[in-house]
């Protein structure tokens, strides 16, 4: 089944960034590539128990399971051994991204408090976005008694624009509401 955003993105968006920028084709017309979601778990690493139930929980958001993300070197400061879980991934492509990024636009973040839109430093001069999310309870599929702790996330949403203005209006035509 071909998403809502992914069907506007072909019919509008296309159109639309060519007259803008000038493209001689479509296929040179940035898009999303893929969306990482990433969380990482502090001091659940010592308890098997978050771990599993951080993992559950971006499952649920993201419609498909993540990876456990484990640490590379020992670092005694942090009480961190090597391979020792530090954070829980996942990497949405194709159809689950459009529908994920659907659900973020329309439902997630209207949803926040006071919201006046994100920040437009988010940028890494290549187009593509990143921005944090201070709780998870923001996701209605999330439900409120089951969870343990409110843990922030971390959504990277990668493109194929070459600058951060290409993939500004990119992000702004598919619906992200940036402060003005």
């Amino acid at each position: 089944m071909i998403q809502r955003l992914q069907n506007f993105y072909s019919k509008t968006i296309v159109l639309k960034m060519i007259e803008q920028f000038n493209y001689k084709n479509k296929y040179q017309v940035p898009r999303i590539e893929k969306i990482v979601i990433n969380r990482g778990i502090g001091d659940a690493s010592q308890n098997a128990k978050l771990l599993e139930l951080s993992l559950a929980e971006l499952t649920i958001l993201a419609g498909q399971k993540g990876v456990i993300t484990r640490s590379k070197k020992a670092i005694a400061g942090f009480k961190l051994r090597q391979k020792m879980p530090v954070g829980v991934s996942v990497t949405l492509r194709g159809e689950r991204m459009y529908s994920f990024l659907d659900r973020l636009i329309n439902l997630a973040l209207p949803r926040i408090r006071d919201f006046q839109g994100i920040n437009t430093k988010g940028f890494d001069g290549y187009g593509n976005y990143s921005l944090g999310l201070e709780e998870q309870l923001m996701f209605p599929e999330i439900d409120y008694d089951k969870i343990n702790q409110i843990k922030g996330m971390d959504i990277s949403i990668i493109t194929t624009s070459k600058t951060n203005q290409e993939g500004l209006v990119l992000l702004k035509l598919f619906g992200l509401p940036f402060q003005s």
